[in-house]
């Protein structure tokens, strides 16, 4: 019994490698020996189910991962800007994530040792959501918080408010035709934690209007332990947002952030103490705030406006303008201040005002 039980099991083990190879997930060219019978790896908590399909189903042999050297040098890898064309605006969610897949297949042809990550996290879904879930999942699981019950709670969260993939696809793009070392989409979906942290931050937010508070608050404390990122789940975030390195972003209870908003690490948007109600900061659609920015109390920054790195900024910001300093002032003075044409949130120009404000001239 005990022969026909490893028979099976080798049987089962040769048919998934074959099939990683025939969908190109492990590339041909790798000369890998022939794999043997899986033996049982350290045991994963109890009820943790998803770790262990992952050991399962998803691994290539534990020597074969860490020998293998990149099929392709990476001054040869390519990462294709096709995607920046201004027609992906009109496309749907479906498109971008066939555009994920193919950039995850690519990436494991590139680079073996990361084939069993990307076949788990993205190759092996069915959909965006299913992949940002499992991935979400993984990342704020706990040992007494599993990865199990979050991506249940993740999943039925987007399948229960379809509006939630349209954001997540805006956010993703934002990333890639804003950032240049955002090289992709995948790239941006497993590795970029402002991004990861909006998402998760989008679904507590989603639990808080449900008055699922408990619930809600411990996500929020899990974003803010993994990611460094403390939003508070009350907080009200639009699409097309990008949050650059975002290292110790703090945004409070009633900010409001509109659309196609660009913030930089280490940016505040606070109170001004401990006074209730409505406290915080309201920013306008395309604004951009630079690094180590704060922003205190319950004032306006207008549409268009850009906030210099390091500013303190106290009263409200006119669009278009641009605040700086400490405390912030307008460049171009109060009374007429110059006003820029193009969106800074979107053109994530930090710089330009520096000829206008010759205090910064050294």
């Amino acid at each position: 019994m005990g022969i026909l039980r490893s028979i099976s099991r080798f049987a089962l083990y040769e048919q998934l490698l074959s099939l990683l190879v025939d969908r190109s997930y492990i590339p041909h060219s790798c000369h890998r020996p022939k794999p043997t019978l899986y033996k049982r790896c350290r045991r994963v908590r109890r009820g943790d189910f998803h770790r262990q399909r992952i050991i399962l189903l998803a691994s290539p042999r534990f020597l074969y991962r860490v020998n293998c050297r990149s099929v392709m040098p990476a001054s040869e890898i390519c990462y294709t800007t096709s995607a920046l064309s201004p027609t992906i605006e009109t496309e749907d969610c479906a498109w971008l994530w066939d555009q994920i897949k193919a950039e995850a297949r690519r990436d494991a042809e590139a680079e073996p040792a990361l084939a069993s990550y990307l076949y788990s996290t993205i190759l092996s879904h069915s959909s965006l959501e299913r992949s940002l879930s499992f991935h979400l999942g993984n990342k704020l699981c706990s040992s007494t918080l599993l990865s199990t019950l979050l991506y249940d709670l993740f999943l039925h969260s987007f399948n229960s408010d379809p509006s939630l993939c349209t954001v997540v696809v805006a956010d993703l793009r934002a990333a890639r035709l804003r950032d240049p070392a955002c090289v992709s989409f995948a790239h941006c979906l497993l590795n970029y934690k402002g991004f990861l942290a909006c998402q998760a931050h989008r679904i507590a937010h989603n639990l808080w209007l449900h008055n699922r508070r408990p619930l809600a608050l411990a996500l929020h404390s899990r974003i803010a332990d993994v990611f460094s990122v403390d939003i508070h789940p009350a907080a009200r975030i639009g699409k097309g947002i990008l949050f650059d390195h975002a290292t110790g972003v703090v945004v409070g209870e009633t900010a409001v952030i509109g659309n196609n908003v660009s913030i930089l690490h280490h940016v505040t948007l606070g109170g001004t103490g401990k006074i209730g109600g409505d406290r915080h900061p309201k920013i306008g659609d395309g604004v951009l705030i630079g690094a180590g920015a704060t922003i205190l109390g319950n004032v306006k920054i207008g549409e268009g406006a850009k906030i210099g790195a390091g500013s303190v900024v106290m009263i409200d910001v006119p669009p278009r303008t641009t605040a700086v300093g400490n405390p912030a002032r307008l460049v171009g003075g109060k009374e007429k201040p110059s006003k820029h044409e193009d969106v800074p949130g979107e053109s994530m120009d930090h710089t330009s005002f520096i000829s206008e404000w010759s205090d910064y001239i050294i």
